[in-house]
């Protein structure tokens, strides 16, 4: 029987195979998606939180905000830690609660359905394009199915939440409990209040599941291309998109922009509560933030660097092919035209020296081609989601009409 979340984003219901114990169906299907799968998904799907190409997605937002932030905000209000007198941190100036649960948590719920549409494709591209070699075809049909059954797996989702609460909670629960009575978790006497125990119970536990799951989906994506990096592949160094063929790859690095928003509002809340009750400074966190941006981009780009290798052999080939292919052009070119046109041939209106300016143009391709199928616009975009959340903490250390002066003197 057709498993009924295998429907791809086009509507079309696939063929499935049984995988074993312990993993849900896996579409046979020209096109993968790298989060259209999963017991979670199955459960969404079947309490109407979800359909098949995980639509509706806001009703899996709004559900999220009723589970992680709604209860804590109203536990606060009956125990008096949501703005009463006396805390050091009131709930309701928490700046890190907030963006957690109202930002994070869904950035990273509608993360799911961006990266399902944007990457979805991808992979189909490789037999679109005839990419893969006469014979490598079982082994690229082989990587897909093992990407499938992990992404699939009841077992690896059951023990990622065994880690968020096994190891998860006793270090939150450690660091809230030492943290002291002044904070909006705590009782006047000391130890959790209820929003506090839901925060370290249910709310953290459930975003460290989200973060868990999307980078396990990420290591998914780096093996697969590991796996087709290894196969004979067709590519070709004058292509187009200099990357030779692999162009298409690089849409990854877009889709995964609201992961990389989502960590900045993480970052962007960590500082903000120091700045704000524990009288760091912005300028304090350079490193940090320095730090967070390169390993995130080595993290999300690293999979494409998979192929550098073959690119960059790839790439030598084709300057030497086409270089000894020009050098017999350019000979026969000098001694048909430099040596005495031909006479019964006008040079106006001849083919010959469009060939040659072809064949300038599918050297200089060779020559430009990259060692990575990324395109600079897709590093500059993930970069600034990951920056944009913590760029107002610079009102922090000065005025917004400062501010904005600075930047205009910058421009002009």
């Amino acid at each position: 029987m057709p498993e009924p979340g295998a429907r791809g984003h086009s509507g079309s219901m696939s063929a499935v195979e049984r995988s074993g114990p312990g993993t849900t169906d896996i579409p046979k299907d020209p096109e993968f998606s790298l989060v259209l799968g999963g017991p979670l998904y199955q459960l969404l799907r079947r309490i109407r939180l979800s359909d098949d190409a995980l639509g509706v997605v806001h009703r899996r937002v709004i559900a999220a905000i009723l589970i992680t932030w709604a209860p804590p905000m109203a536990l606060a209000a009956l125990q008096g830690g949501l703005a009463g007198p006396g805390r050091t941190m009131p709930l309701i100036e928490d700046v890190e609660f907030h963006l957690r649960f109202l930002i994070v948590a869904p950035l990273l719920i509608i993360a799911e359905l961006i990266v399902h549409l944007r990457m979805n494709p991808i992979v189909a591209q490789f037999r679109i394009r005839d990419l893969v070699r006469p014979g490598q075809w079982d082994r690229f049909d082989e990587a897909v199915a093992e990407a499938a059954r992990g992404r699939n797996s009841i077992v690896i989702e059951a023990a990622l939440l065994a880690v968020v609460y096994a190891a998860g909670i006793l270090f939150t629960l450690r660091r809230y409990i030492a943290m002291g009575a002044g904070g909006w978790y705590a009782l006047p006497e000391g130890g959790l209040s209820m929003a506090g125990f839901w925060l370290v119970f249910v709310s953290l536990p459930l975003l460290q599941f989200l973060f868990l799951r999307w980078y396990f989906r990420l290591f998914l994506w780096a093996r697969l291309l590991w796996r087709i990096s290894r196969l004979d592949l067709d590519l070709k160094a004058t292509h187009p998109d200099k990357a030779g063929g692999l162009g298409f790859l690089g849409e990854s690095v877009s889709a995964f922009v609201p992961i990389a928003a989502a960590q900045g509002a993480m970052f962007a809340g960590m500082m903000a509560d120091r700045i704000l009750f524990g009288r760091a400074k912005l300028t304090d966190f350079q490193i940090e933030v320095c730090g967070g941006a390169v390993v995130l981009l080595l993290v999300f780009t690293g999979p494409l660097m998979l192929f550098a290798a073959r690119l960059a052999r790839v790439k030598r080939s084709g300057l030497r092919e086409y270089g000894a292919l020009g050098q017999v052009y350019v000979r026969d070119f000098q001694q048909k035209w430099m040596s005495g046109a031909p006479a019964d041939e006008p040079l106006v209106g001849s083919g010959d020296i469009q060939s040659l300016a072809d064949l300038g143009n599918s050297y200089g391709n060779a020559e430009q081609m990259r060692f990575a199928p990324i395109q600079p616009a897709s590093l500059l975009a993930f970069l600034a989601a990951f920056l944009a959340p913590i760029l107002p903490l610079l009102l922090t250390m000065m005025s917004l009409e400062k501010l904005l002066g600075r930047l205009v003197g910058v421009v002009f």
